[in-house]
């Protein structure tokens, strides 16, 4: 166990603190909920590079990086839905395609094939990353504002629900394009374990 598969399972543990921190109805909560999710974001950003330069990638990190991208951000959005700042079909399509795609790199693995993630799939991750980070950042900014008194947000919230919808479907084209270059690419693969 190394450090960059410490860091990936480190992700995956703050993954449920991050939605419990979210969910809960307070200033401070979702201030810490922010900084969860940033710190979790950092350690994708870190452990990739750290396991490339000391050279040490493993099968192990090749598989579980990529869940615990998709565990991070999954929550994230679902709780998003739960909370009303996103509708739910956009949402939809995101979660079926991680668990498509989660389910073709178990049956891969179990076959003895490690399906690692392709460019267009990072870029993914991080526009989900970088979205969900913009919508936490300005709902807390909201809950502060309101906490000072103030009766009315610099930004109304129907305009910025309305913002948070449009970047979540940005994001949801690009996780969507991701998965048919998956499904593309591994033609054979997916031919080869259907019969």
């Amino acid at each position: 166990m190394n450090l960059p598969n410490k860091l990936t399972l480190t992700r995956i543990i703050l993954s449920p603190i991050f939605t419990v921190a979210f969910l809960i109805e307070s200033i401070y909560s979702r201030y810490f909920a922010l900084f969860i999710f940033a710190v979790a974001s950092l350690t994708d950003v870190y452990d990739g590079h750290l396991a490339r330069k000391t050279g040490v990638v493993t099968s192990f990190g090749k598989f579980m990086d990529p869940l615990a991208d998709k565990l991070l951000t999954s929550t994230a959005f679902i709780a998003f839905v739960a909370r009303g700042y996103v509708k739910s079909w956009i949402v939809l399509p995101i979660i079926v395609r991680e668990l498509f795609i989660t389910g073709l790199r178990a049956m891969a693995a179990y076959r003895g094939v490690v399906i690692t993630s392709s460019i267009l799939a990072k870029w993914k991750t991080a526009s989900q990353m970088v979205v969900i980070v913009l919508i936490l950042f300005f709902t807390n900014l909201q809950m502060t504002w309101s906490a000072l008194g103030h009766h009315h947000s610099p930004m109304p919230t129907e305009v910025a629900f309305k913002a948070f919808n449009w970047l979540v479907l940005v994001t949801m084209v690009l996780t969507l394009v991701s998965g048919i270059d998956y499904i593309v690419k591994n033609a054979a693969l997916i031919k080869g374990m259907l019969k």
